[in-house]
């Protein structure tokens, strides 16, 4: 069955296309329930987007939650895969307070999981199919990404404590320079290495060169791996949407190695985000690593990639005397053209429309243009 996109929503023509993008790399759907637990979200409340969880008492007695989160329900449901990976997309609702309405709202999350044997390819199809579904929302997009492995081996080197550590990483998703200078000056830490790689931004090229000037050598596990992967992905024509930034961070107590947000132009906030989530595995006593990703499809709502000046391509006026035969004819010919036609006696109020035309005797006038 062919679909006019023309009908679909931004969120619903994405669906479907994203869905046939996982398809082709063989991510097979996987389904569940719209509900879990509570208590699988309690013990894991710093992973979700949000911790506003609608909760219910079960006939069992059991406390529910509507899930606000599709990861943790396909690592729960996952078996161990010692060869080999798992690889799974989802299109799921979720009910969680939109970041569009700020209300609590069931929203269509689209992504993909995979578990497994984690290695480099597998790193970067997903990299790649995280690149892809932002192109397939628009071409004006950016991939941001990071690695938390760098991260981690200037912070541990800075020799912080645990409380001190949580308050410079929410500087660094910040980008809140002085406030890791006042942090570190306050308790006598050296923050240059760290001012230096947060304000670094840009191309993989331009970030890689200063990498090498930094004093890095104990992690350069971490950065060849970085510069195999967005090599890779530039190498595929993605060149000048990849952007590395450091201060794209997750939960280091969930995340590890890479981790990546998306935007598009048109929105302010990321449409996507993922990453490598090993600790979160071994949280649920699972031995597989896994990294994916979520497009959140309720922003969508906001992005218009279509024309939306218009609200029909045509108005087509006639008279009370018109014959049927002769409206119809001229209305199938208007559509036929892949047009969108309204047929009304009278004009409408607060109708945008390219064309106004008028049925007459002699066939269609045109009457007004605004294409």
């Amino acid at each position: 069955m062919n679909i006019n996109n023309k009908i679909l929503k931004n969120e619903e023509r994405a669906i479907f296309e994203l869905r046939e993008l996982y398809q082709k790399y063989g991510y097979s759907q996987f389904k569940m329930s719209k509900f879990e637990e509570y208590d699988l979200y309690v013990r894991n409340k710093n992973f979700l987007v949000s911790d506003n969880i609608i909760t219910f008492t079960d006939t069992n007695g059991k406390l529910m939650a509507l899930k606000p989160d599709v990861t943790l329900s396909i690592i729960k449901n996952s078996k161990e895969n010692d060869k080999g990976v798992k690889k799974v997309y989802y299109n799921e609702n979720v009910y969680r307070i939109s970041n569009g309405t700020k209300s609590y709202k069931e929203i269509m999350q689209v992504g993909l999981e995979c578990i497994g044997d984690i290695d480099t390819y597998n790193i970067f199809e997903v990299l790649k199919l995280a690149a892809d579904s932002l192109n397939i929302i628009s071409d004006e997009f950016v991939l941001d990404i990071s690695h938390l492995g760098i991260i981690s081996y200037v912070i541990e080197r800075m020799s912080v404590s645990a409380e001190d550590e949580s308050e410079l990483i929410k500087c660094i998703s910040e980008k809140n320079i002085d406030g890791i200078v006042k942090i570190c000056k306050e308790k006598g830490y050296s923050s240059d290495i760290l001012e230096k790689l947060v304000q670094t931004y840009g191309t993989p090229s331009e970030v890689l060169k200063t990498l090498k000037e930094l004093d890095l050598d104990m992690c350069c596990e971490y950065i060849s791996e970085l510069s195999e992967i967005v090599t890779y992905l530039e190498n595929i024509g993605y060149g000048g949407k990849i952007k590395i930034d450091f201060s794209v961070i997750n939960d280091m107590h969930y995340y590890n190695g890479f981790v990546f947000k998306g935007f598009i132009n048109g929105i302010s906030t990321g449409v996507l985000s993922g990453g490598q989530y090993d600790k979160l595995m071994s949280k649920m006593d699972k031995n597989s690593k896994a990294i994916g990703f979520a497009v959140y499809l309720d922003l969508l709502e906001r992005f218009e990639k279509s024309d939306k000046r218009f609200d029909v391509d045509i108005v087509l006026l006639y008279d009370e005397n018109a014959e049927l035969s002769a409206l119809n004819d001229a209305i199938s010919m208007l559509t036929s053209n892949g047009k969108s036609v309204m047929a009304q006696k009278c004009m409408p109020d607060k109708i945008k429309y390219k064309q106004l035309l008028k049925l007459q005797e002699r066939g269609v006038e045109i009457i007004e243009n605004n294409a």
